[in-house]
């Protein structure tokens, strides 16, 4: 992939509403700042090629090359990725007391890979009175403490790129589909330096077919509630079509038809909804409350689940195959949507007169992609 430099990032990227405010650029140097959900540039800069640039998942995302790298063949567009196994899974008998969302299989994976030295640190998302936010976790109190799902957009990478500065690794990073694409893009050495080092030891993603814009959301929520009260926030299963909000003593219902209207443009451009560049894959497990679907992707994911259930921090069972039809039903529909979107704006492989595209990949897997 050819790597170009912040400005660039600025003119192909946020101008042209496409940032997602991952994170993957914030505290790479200091021109590049999120203030609840929104990055922008505080300063120009003048290089010609830059790690902004580099780790960005909205600018030249060539789904070949990472597929090569991560997974040593090219990239044959499944609707999932590659999955080597699927299970329901939920926290086991032996992980310590706490509050976490759904099964709490991303808490319990990282409790075991703390435990057995696997990680020095977990990036995660946590959340203060503000909204969600970055935090680098090292101990199981603090995984615990940003349980939960927080459905607006997060500058989460800003803390594996703080923490790759204060040279803490071997590193485990949570993330969305759009973060894992980025861990996954840096990963590839895409400046081939020379001293580079990955510093990922495992990366967990986490379904998602959209976020919410941060300030539009607390804005909504403000004009009902309290905001400082709230503790949580859920999306059941279908067909519910609500946002559940938790305020401690009581539960708020929102009608997810409200909150549509605050998904940034920039989700209907992602083409991954179970985040299928990570090691193992997290998401809700329909007609089962309580309980998680996991997706084993690779041979370290494999590794991880086998030891965390052995450790009693792990439960799973065969995942009935008509969840997964159904699961691959969604992603593939969600695949679809985003090569649509992304042709019609001329940001899959087609370059406009900077020569720069959203994502890149073979002709043959965006024609069985579009025909699907």
């Amino acid at each position: 992939m050819h790597v170009f430099g912040p400005t660039e990032l600025v003119e192909e990227v946020h101008k042209r509403g496409l940032c997602v405010g991952c994170g993957a650029c914030v505290g790479l140097c200091p021109y590049f700042l999120n203030h609840r959900g929104r990055t922008v540039q505080v300063f120009p800069c003048t290089l010609t090629q830059g790690r902004c640039f580099a780790a960005c998942p909205k600018a030249e995302v060539d789904l070949d090359e990472i597929s090569r790298h991560h997974r040593q063949r090219p990239y044959k567009g499944a609707p999932m990725g590659d999955v080597e196994q699927a299970f329901a899974a939920k926290a086991g008998p032996e992980m310590p007391v706490g509050s976490f969302q759904a099964g709490g299989v991303v808490s319990a994976l990282l409790i075991y890979a703390l435990q057995q030295g696997l990680i020095k640190a977990a990036i995660l998302t946590g959340r203060d009175e503000n909204g969600p936010k970055p935090a680098i976790a090292s101990s199981p109190q603090e995984i615990l403490g940003c349980a939960g799902s927080k459905f607006t957009t997060a500058p989460t990478l800003a803390a594996f790129n703080q923490a790759v500065s204060e040279k803490i690794s071997p590193l485990g990073v949570v993330g969305t589909p759009c973060q894992m694409t980025s861990v996954a893009k840096w990963r590839t050495n895409p400046l081939k330096r020379d001293d580079f080092v990955d510093p990922v030891a495992l990366a967990i993603g986490v379904f998602c077919n959209w976020g919410l814009d941060q300030r539009q959301l607390v804005s909504f929520l403000a004009e009902r509630t309290d905001v400082s009260r709230i503790r949580g926030m859920d999306i059941p299963p279908p067909p519910a079509n609500a946002l559940i909000v938790d305020l401690g003593n009581q539960k708020m219902t929102i009608s997810l038809d409200e909150i549509r209207p605050f998904i940034p443009e920039t989700c209907h451009l992602c083409p991954d909804m179970t985040s299928e560049w990570a090691d193992l894959s997290v998401g809700m497990f329909e007609g089962r409350p309580g309980w998680n679907t996991l997706l084993v992707r690779t041979q370290r994911g494999k590794d991880l689940a086998t030891g965390a259930e052995a450790a009693g921090l792990l439960e799973t069972m065969p995942m009935p195959e008509t969840n997964l039809a159904h699961l691959r039903e969604a992603a593939k529909i969600k695949k679809k949507r985003a090569f649509m979107n992304m042709n019609k704006r001329g940001l899959l492989n087609s370059p406009d007169k900077n020569g720069i595209a959203l994502l890149r990949v073979s002709a043959e897997v965006a024609r069985s992609i579009l025909e699907a």
